[in-house]
């Protein structure tokens, strides 16, 4: 090794020894309150973990037995799992730091879609799912192309959309449900993700299965792949990650197709949840959607949070729902507690962004 390559190294080496104590130091100069901030800023799910846990602990303490049962536990799981599955795509566009008031909207038109094809016009179950699938992604796709493309404000254009698909959703069933006994009748398929089956004293749905499956596949993609790294480039600073390389456009309309894709499944679900196939049903989809976003931990201001916190979220919702219903309180106190949770999330979230490097 030459004598100016040895003294290149070792210059740096000093350098990284150097980077080394200043943090060690800066790391010693901390608050409990500050290490906290920091230890919650690298890992975000974790306070939505704790308010789960808090959650079942309270309501066990409270309730006992009635609430601590087989019965109860996968009761929830069945409530929350068209939310968590919309709550999924919802996560896709808060992390590019956008919004989609429509997914509720999506989800329900998709549903009537795949119900009035397969039982209405006789279309080959598998065929209508497929077509309802596609009418969804080509309605986030819309979305995307009027973000990225027109660059009109999320909230404005999903504002917009929400009440276009809802429309569209009323003319085409021409306000008519279908009924439970019709669909099996016709299509058993489109039931499939209500059915349940039973694992020692614990019952599951189909939607259960698919809603972790969903954010396990999630979870991957957005932590493993160059796609999922540029959806948090995009949301942390868009044209920062446009410099850098990212085409920013084709990723933000295939985030909200994909979102799309994902509010069509969900409306499969609120098929086999609810058996029926009805034009109002779902109505409330996006709100609840974005409450679990929220409480899980995921930034309105994108480029922080995962679909694992959404799901945290999903079920802290469906805890406090359940816990207060079981002790017997009136059901305005849930929508009282939600509104609380949201508020204290939204602050912690403030909160923990603005930890110094």
């Amino acid at each position: 090794m030459s004598e100016t390559t040895r003294k290149g190294s070792d210059f740096e080496q000093g350098l990284a020894n150097s980077d080394t104590r200043v943090a060690d130091f800066s790391a010693r100069g901390r608050t409990p309150l500050q290490h906290l901030q920091h230890f919650l800023h690298g890992n975000p799910t974790m306070v939505p973990v704790i308010v789960l846990l808090f959650g079942i602990l309270v309501f066990g303490l409270l309730i006992g037995g009635r609430f601590f049962n087989a019965f109860t536990m996968t009761l929830i799981l069945q409530q929350v799992a068209i939310v968590g599955i919309v709550g999924v795509a919802q996560t896709l566009i808060i992390l590019t730091a956008g919004i989609d008031l429509s997914v509720g909207a999506i989800m329900v038109l998709s549903s009537v879609i795949m119900g009035n094809l397969a039982v209405v016009n006789g279309v080959p179950a598998p065929l209508a799912l497929t077509i309802g699938l596609a009418v969804g992604t080509l309605c986030g796709a819309l979305n995307g192309f009027l973000v990225a493309r027109v660059r009109l404000p999320p909230f404005i254009v999903t504002l917009g959309t929400w009440f276009v698909f809802e429309a569209i959703n009323f003319i085409y069933t021409q306000n008519a449900t279908i009924r439970a006994q019709d669909v099996e009748a016709a299509a058993p398929m489109l039931q499939f993700l209500g059915r349940t089956f039973q694992i020692g004293g614990a019952v599951f749905t189909y939607a259960v299965v698919a809603v972790l499956a969903l954010v396990a596949l999630f979870y991957y993609i957005l932590n493993t792949t160059a796609w999922g790294r540029h959806v948090y480039a995009i949301g942390d600073d868009e044209d920062a990650a446009r410099l850098s390389g990212i085409r920013s456009n084709r990723v933000l309309i295939s985030v909200y197709a994909v979102s799309g894709l994902i509010c069509a499944f969900a409306g499969w679900a609120l098929i086999g949840r609810i058996g029926s196939v009805s034009p109002t049903s779902g109505y409330e989809a996006n709100i609840q959607a974005i409450t679990a976003v929220v409480i899980g931990g995921t930034s309105l201001f994108g480029g922080r949070g995962s679909v694992l916190g959404t799901l945290v979220g999903a079920l802290i919702v469906g805890v406090f729902a359940m816990g207060l219903r079981i002790y017997g309180t009136d059901p305005q106190w849930t929508r009282l507690t939600v509104g609380a949770l949201i508020i204290l999330a939204v602050a912690a979230d403030q909160w923990i962004r603005k930890v110094s490097a």
